[in-house]
C-alpha cells in the first residue's frame, strides 16, 4: 500500500479515530476518579460507602462487559462505541449534578451505573476495532492505543487536579467533560472501518509467507482470506461466545489480565484517597499522585512495543508483575510521602501492559477476535471493576493503605500465568 493513496489516507484516518476513542475513554475515567475526594467530602461518605458507590459502576460495567461480545457482534464496533460514549457522557452529567446540586448519593450512584453500562462495551468494541487497525496497518500498535487511553487519563487527571485546586464544582466539571467525550467520540466513529473492511492476503507478508507475517512481539498473525472464510462454517453469535468461554487459553489469558487490571483499577480508584488519608496529602496532591501513576503507565505503554519486539510477551509480562508488586509494597510502607510518589512510578510501569498484551493475545485469531476479546475483557474487568469496591470494604477494617496489599496475591498469579500470552500454535 503506497503512502498517500486514497486507501492509505482512509486507514490513517481510521487509526487516528481509534486513537481518539481510546484517549477520550481515558479522559472520562480519570475526570471522575480525580474528583472522588470531592465527591466523598460533598456527600460526607466513609471509605466503606465510597466502595459501595463504586460498586454501582461495577454492576453496570459487569453487566455491560458480560454482554459485550453479543453487543459488538450484533451492532458492530462502530455503533457500540458511539452509543457507549454518549451513555458515558450522560452518566458523568448525572453524577456531577448528584454531587453538587442534589447532594444525593443515590443520584451519583445512578450516574455511575450509566457510566459503567456505557464504558465496558465501548472498551471491548475499541479493542476489536484496534485489533482490526493492527492488521490493516500491518504493525502492532495495541500498546500504543492503550497508551492513548493513558494519555487521556493524564489529561483528565491534570484537569481534575486543577478543578479541585480551583474549587470548581463537580457538576460543572463533569458536565463539561461529558459533553466533550460524547461529541468527540461520536464524531470520530464516522471513520471506523472494522465492520466493513475485510482482511485479505492480497499483499504478501515477509518472511513467513503469504498467509502470515512475523513480528517478534506476537509471533505470526493469521490473515483472513475470502477463501478461508468460505471454507469454515459460520457460527452464530451465541455459539461464538460459548465456544470462546470453553477455550482454555482464552480463560487463562483472562486470569492473567485480571491480576494486572486489578493493580491498575486499584490505583485509579484509591491512590488519591490513599495519599490524602494514608500519607497526609491534600486533595489536589492526591489527584496529582494519580496523574503521576498514569504518566508512568503511559510511558510503559509507549515503550511497550519496543520491549515486546525485543524480548517477547512472556518476559515482559513477568517484569510487569514484578514491578507492580514492588511499587505497591513501597507505596504502602513508604516512611515519607515523597517515597510514595516514587513508588507510583514503579506501580504505573508494572500495570501498563497487562490489558493491551492480553487484548492482542486474545485477538491472535482475527476470525474469533470479537468473542475472545469479550471473554478476556469480562474476566479482566471482573477485577478492574469489582476489586476496588471490595478494597473499600476491606479498608474499613485495615485502612486504605494496607487494603492494597490484597492486590499482590493476584499479581503473583499473573506472574505464574505469563506463558499463556505466548502466540498459540
Amino acid at each position: 500500500m503506497t503512502v498517500g493513496t486514497p486507501q492509505a489516507t482512509e486507514i490513517t484516518r481510521w487509526r487516528n479515530a481509534v486513537v481518539a476513542a481510546y484517549a477520550f475513554s481515558g479522559v472520562a475515567f480519570a475526570s471522575w476518579v480525580s474528583r472522588i475526594p470531592a465527591i466523598r467530602d460533598g456527600l460526607d461518605l466513609t471509605p466503606g460507602t465510597v466502595g459501595l458507590l463504586l460498586l454501582c459502576m461495577t454492576l453496570g460495567s459487569f453487566v455491560s462487559v458480560s454482554a459485550s461480545g453479543l453487543i459488538v457482534l450484533h451492532f458492530g464496533s462502530k455503533q457500540t462505541i458511539r452509543i457507549g460514549s454518549i451513555m458515558v457522557g450522560t452518566g458523568l452529567v448525572i453524577a456531577g449534578i448528584g454531587t453538587s446540586v442534589l447532594v444525593s448519593p443515590l443520584a451519583v450512584a445512578a450516574g455511575l451505573v450509566v457510566v459503567g453500562l456505557g464504558t465496558a462495551s465501548w472498551n471491548t468494541a475499541s479493542n476489536v476495532e484496534g485489533a482490526a487497525v493492527e492488521r490493516a496497518v500491518r504493525r502492532h500498535i495495541m500498546p500504543r492505543l492503550h497508551g492513548a487511553f493513558s494519555l487521556g487519563t493524564v489529561a483528565g487527571a491534570g484537569a481534575g487536579a486543577w478543578a479541585a485546586g480551583a474549587g470548581i464544582p463537580v457538576a460543572w466539571h463533569l458536565a463539561a467533560v461529558g459533553a466533550l467525550v460524547a461529541g468527540s467520540v461520536a464524531t470520530a466513529a464516522t471513520w471506523f472501518r472494522a465492520d466493513v473492511t475485510p482482511v485479505t492476503a492480497d499483499e504478501p507478508f515477509t518472511p513467513a509467507g503469504p498467509d502470515t507475517f512475523e513480528d517478534p512481539s506476537t509471533g505470526p498473525i493469521p490473515v483472513i482470506s475470502h477463501a478461508s472464510q468460505d471454507a469454515a462454517a459460520p457460527l452464530d453469535n451465541k455459539r461464538q461466545i460459548a465456544q470462546a468461554w470453553r477455550d482454555r487459553r482464552t480463560l487463562l489469558l483472562g486470569v492473567l489480565v485480571l491480576g494486572l487490571a486489578l493493580a491498575e483499577g486499584a490505583a485509579g480508584d484509591w491512590v488519591a484517597l490513599a495519599l490524602a488519608d494514608g500519607h497526609g496529602q491534600t486533595q489536589a496532591a492526591g489527584a496529582a499522585g494519580y496523574g503521576l501513576f498514569v504518566t508512568f503507565m503511559t510511558v510503559g505503554r509507549f515503550a511497550g512495543t519496543v520491549a515486546l519486539d525485543r524480548f517477547g510477551r512472556v518476559p515482559v509480562m513477568r517484569w510487569c508483575a514484578v514491578l507492580a508488586v514492588g511499587g505497591l509494597a513501597l507505596f504502602v510502607f513508604a516512611p515519607v510521602p515523597w517515597l510514595a510518589y516514587v513508588a507510583l512510578a514503579f506501580w504505573g510501569l508494572g500495570a501498563s501492559l497487562g490489558f493491551p498484551v492480553g487484548m492482542s493475545a486474545a485477538a491472535d485469531d482475527p476470525v474469533r477476535a470479537a468473542a475472545r476479546v469479550s471473554v478476556v475483557s469480562t474476566i479482566g474487568y471482573g477485577a478492574f471493576l469489582c476489586g476496588p469496591p471490595l478494597l473499600g470494604l476491606l479498608a474499613e477494617h485495615v485502612g486504605i493503605l494496607h487494603s492494597l496489599l490484597a492486590v499482590m496475591v493476584m499479581l503473583v498469579v499473573s506472574f505464574l500465568l505469563s506463558p499463556v500470552a505466548r502466540k498459540a500454535a
